[in-house]
């Protein structure tokens, strides 16, 4: 074999090593947040200078499962869908403020109330620059 990786696949040695060390910067931020609190993909983004929303949001799809993932949420405070009920016991189990879904809410699921349960990033760990 001469090549492990075909010319035209759309990946090479450099872009398949900076998709794992962006990953593992925004799992790093992801287990940083306390229980109870959350950031959006766009503050983990912002926190790592690097990337955006939708890189976040990449990110914890494809490796976020070893990681605290329902605390990186949409900026509305609505629950990941497909994961909503999963990600509920853990808010509701961690003491995230939530806001009451209304009844006109599509599945009377509540959102998170992220005035009160967004993280500051205060007491950030030592080392981040």
């Amino acid at each position: 074999m001469s090549e492990q990786s075909p010319e035209g696949d759309g990946f090479d040695d450099e872009g398949a090593q900076a998709l794992p060390a962006y990953a593992e910067r925004v799992l790093d931020v992801a287990e940083l947040i306390p229980p109870g609190r959350v950031l959006t993909y766009g503050d983990v983004a912002e926190w790592l200078e690097e990337g955006g929303p939708r890189q976040v949001g990449r990110v914890m799809a494809l490796y976020g499962g070893a990681v605290p993932w329902w605390r990186v949420v949409r900026a509305d405070g609505v629950l990941l869908p497909g994961h909503e009920q999963s990600a509920l016991g853990h808010y509701r189990e961690e003491g995230t403020p939530l806001k009451q879904a209304s009844r006109a809410a599509e599945g009377h699921l509540p959102r998170i109330d992220m005035r009160r349960a967004r993280w500051d990033g205060g007491d950030r760990a030592e080392g981040h620059t």
